[in-house]
């Protein structure tokens, strides 16, 4: 297989609802988008014009009032994804080895190598003399561009549309409780089945040094799923971890098609060839497993992991049984990707 083509700069989105898991998908996305030097746009899923006309300010009270609500949501939302992104290009430049010293080895393979964005080579040493005077260090990271969207509907078509032509879609797995909980839950699972880009599930904070887990299996979509892998343990700076789960051998059905082909050790083995081809410096390793159940295993298997990836099959339908077991159970953040 031949690398990935380069991604252009591109737009990381991230829906936010107030909640903490909305919290946690936008610090997620703002490392994630300073990194990669992609613009992030921050989403927020305005329901009450849904339910109710009664959206100005109460009589007497100023700041009250539902849309006033709608736009304070989004403006921390955008105010968290700011100081973020800026905290993560500042802490990066801290970390970059200074002129003259000697660098140690790179953490993986140059992420253009498998399609990830590294965008424009560092500006040279700055010309002899005193500093001048200047503005304030803004509170955006270089090459961040944080911009607030909010739309009026349910948070699954409003997400939807809003990230179309975006590099990738970052949600919390729960949203604020009750009623408007339920809703963004679902839409977690609506997404997952029917994001426009590749799906990214925050439930926890970043495990630095934790690696990616992916789940691969004999699908038309499986390659994809490992390409996919590559480019997010690149870009974390992390191992990877292949697992194939051999039900057949665990008492399930056995493949047929023009996929039975390759099964077992053999399908682990071509998906290993694989995602060292795509990215010869990465520290890639595989685990057979054997089970009835798919996400049961790879559930287990993504113990210690950062992220657990996996392919989505049901594109333009439902989100399929395993994507939607692992969903509830993983340990870890997901990557469903497209």
């Amino acid at each position: 297989m031949a690398p990935a083509a380069e991604y252009p700069r591109s737009t990381i989105a991230v829906g936010y609802d107030g909640s903490l898991t909305a919290r946690l998908a936008v610090r997620w996305a703002a490392e994630y988008a300073a990194d990669e030097q992609c613009s992030l746009r921050v989403i927020h899923a305005w329901v009450w014009p849904l339910f109710t006309k009664n959206l100005g300010p109460v009589k007497g009270i100023p700041g009250s009032g539902l849309r006033h609500s709608g736009e304070a949501i989004l403006a921390e939302g955008v105010q968290l994804a700011r100081g973020v992104a800026s905290a993560s290009a500042t802490n990066a430049s801290a970390a970059s080895p200074s002129d003259g010293a000697a660098a140690g080895p790179p953490a993986g393979p140059p992420a253009a190598a498998v399609g990830v964005d590294v965008g424009p080579p560092a500006a040279g040493p700055p010309a002899a003399g005193p500093p001048a005077a200047g503005p304030p260090a803004p509170d955006v990271a270089p090459g961040v561009d944080v911009e607030g969207v909010m739309e009026t509907g349910l948070p699954a078509p409003v997400l939807r549309e809003a990230a179309a032509g975006a590099r990738l879609l970052v949600v919390g797995s729960r949203g604020v409780g009750g009623v408007m909980g339920q809703l963004a839950g679902s839409a977690c699972l609506d997404l997952s089945g029917s994001s426009p880009c590749p799906l990214m599930v925050i439930r926890r904070p970043r495990a630095p040094g934790a690696p990616v887990v992916a789940g691969v299996d004999a699908s038309a979509r499986g390659l994809a799923t490992v390409a996919g892998a590559v480019r997010l343990a690149v870009a974390l700076r992390t191992s990877l971890r292949l697992v194939h789960v051999d039900q057949a051998r665990a008492g399930g059905k056995e493949a047929h098609g023009r996929h039975a082909a390759l099964h077992g050790q053999e399908l682990l083995d071509h998906a290993l060839g694989e995602a060292r081809e795509l990215a010869p410096g990465l520290t890639v390793s595989g685990t057979l497993r054997e089970g009835r159940s798919a996400a049961t295993e790879l559930v287990a298997a993504a113990s210690g992991a950062d992220v657990l990836v996996l392919g989505a099959h049901n594109r333009g339908g439902g989100p399929g049984n395993t994507v939607s077991a692992v969903l509830q159970k993983a340990p870890c953040n997901v990557l469903i990707t497209r």
